[in-house]
């Protein structure tokens, strides 16, 4: 295996990142700077708001990141960058300042897959044994991969409509919570012990697709039912933080079931796994991340998840995935576009 030390830079929503991984070290710099208070104004992302605050701060988390790992632009192997999926403002920040320094250092580039970079966010901290199970939940996306070897994974399953962390999100808008919506969803429930409040109907297809649309629509039509929300009016009668509470606690609840019965398909499907692995922004809930953990133990399989610098979205996956992908010469070239 070469020796490469690879620049991660990722900029597909909201954050501006970059990180250092080298072969020897693994990840050895990792910097970022979140919108979230400043989004937090509009209840969620502003595409523009997001890729303007990106120009103006990536060259500064760039400089940042390379001082962190006390290394030189010249020293850097490769620049990997995320390629897709994200908005396309934001996705540009990053690949056209990627292209700028591979075209003035003459640098190769390799244009990278987002999703595949949280995939194998575990490995950053983790050696998960192959094949494994890999269960990925985020605002955006929400997916099961079959994980066969570094670079070698296929999609099982993904969400028909809303990501899990999309429907915390508008669920926590409903009910007057701040966004982002999942920590403030654990945070109420746990007030209340996590208990299954108001057994909201979800679906129990014998199906891998998630569709979390139908709980969030679940969660309105109860709120209706029992007065505490007028749709005509789309106000929330009821703002007691009993409610909120016992809201929150039951969505979680149900999340909870949803993730279970897939992945209980999943391995009865893929009988063979050795491992599951959960990531994504969503991977920061402690509740379900301590739900898949006892699914784990008694399934006798290993589990895995990132600490949560590293389920967010963030640069050191980007960096570990170009890492691999350089040992492979998979490089982009200075036509690489965005999708």
């Amino acid at each position: 295996m070469k020796n490469l030390t690879i620049l991660g830079i990722e900029t597909s929503c909201d954050e501006t990142a970059a990180a250092i991984y080298t072969t020897s070290q693994g990840i050895i710099s990792n910097k970022l700077f979140s919108q979230i208070e400043q989004q937090k104004m509009y209840g969620g992302v502003v595409p523009e708001i997001g890729s303007r605050t990106q120009l103006e701060k990536i060259n500064g988390v760039i400089d940042a990141t390379l001082q962190a790992a006390n290394i030189t632009l010249d020293q850097i192997d490769a620049i990997a960058v995320t390629s897709k999926p994200g908005l396309a403002g934001s996705l540009l920040v990053g690949v056209c300042f990627a292209k700028a320094l591979a075209w003035c250092l003459k640098k190769p580039i390799i244009g990278v897959n987002h999703l595949e970079g949280h995939a194998f966010s575990s490995f950053i901290e983790h050696t998960p044994p192959f094949p494994h199970i890999c269960l990925t939940a985020s605002g955006g996306h929400t997916s099961l991969y079959l994980v066969e070897g570094f670079g070698k994974y296929s999609t099982i399953a993904s969400t028909t409509d809303d990501a899990a962390g999309e429907a915390f999100d508008k669920v926590a808008k409903l009910i007057g919570l701040p966004y982002p919506g999942g920590p403030e969803i654990e945070k109420m429930a746990r007030t209340v012990d996590f208990i299954d409040f108001f057994e909201y109907t979800r679906s129990k297809k014998p199906i891998l697709e998630f569709s979390f649309s139908g709980l969030k629509t679940a969660v309105l039509y109860d709120l209706v039912k029992r007065g505490a929300y007028d749709l005509k009016s789309k106000t929330l009668i009821d703002c007691s933080l009993e409610l909120k509470a016992q809201v929150s606690s039951s969505l979680l609840v149900a999340m909870r079931g949803i993730f279970l019965s897939k992945l209980e398909l999943a391995l009865k499907t893929y009988p063979n796994i050795q491992s599951v692995s959960f990531v994504g922004g969503v991977a920061c809930n402690k509740y379900l991340k301590g739900a898949l953990n006892e699914f784990c133990t008694q399934s006798n399989l290993q589990y895995f998840t990132p600490s949560g610098q590293y389920c967010t979205d963030n640069a050191a996956m980007i960096a570990l995935v170009g890492h691999y992908m350089a040992q492979n010469n998979q490089f982009s070239d200075l036509n690489l576009d965005i999708y």
